[in-house]
């Protein structure tokens, strides 16, 4: 299953969003996945991305879209979101310190700790691509 969605760069969509990426995968997978586990999982990690786009990416320029596309084969997700913004270098990324009580910074942790894999592409066909990849159906031991 392939899907795409392109909403403007605004905060106010961010319940679409999330409604539209969960719809999708419980249309396509219905009750073999443990959603009480995955919407949780994948619900954030969708809210960082997407809020960093439109805070960071975009500055809250409402007129540039972002695109995201979903791909689901054989319980796999790739996850796509791209924006027009000027880039992020995630090699230079410091994870915050708790102990500074530090407000912001923490997305791309969060990212990396609930999918199994985050990557981030610079200038790739005229945008910016963070892709994040996650099983959705547990293997049975």
């Amino acid at each position: 299953m392939k899907t795409e969605l392109n909403v403007p760069s605004d905060l106010k969509f961010l319940t679409i969003v999330e409604d539209w990426l969960l719809g999708s995968l419980k249309a396509e997978l219905g009750e073999s996945v443990d959603w009480t586990r995955q919407s949780a999982r994948l619900r954030l990690a969708l809210v960082e991305a997407y809020s960093n786009v439109v805070r960071h990416a975009h500055k809250e320029e409402y007129n540039l879209p972002v695109r995201i596309l979903v791909e689901l084969k054989d319980g796999e997700l790739a996850l796509e979101v791209w924006d027009r913004g000027e880039g992020y270098n995630a090699n230079a990324y410091l994870a915050p310190n708790p102990e500074d009580k530090q407000e912001g910074g923490y997305g791309w942790l969060i990212m990396n700790r609930l999918m199994d894999k985050v990557e981030y592409q610079l200038q790739v066909n005229g945008g910016n691509c963070l892709k994040l990849e996650a099983s959705l159906i547990e293997s049975k031991k």
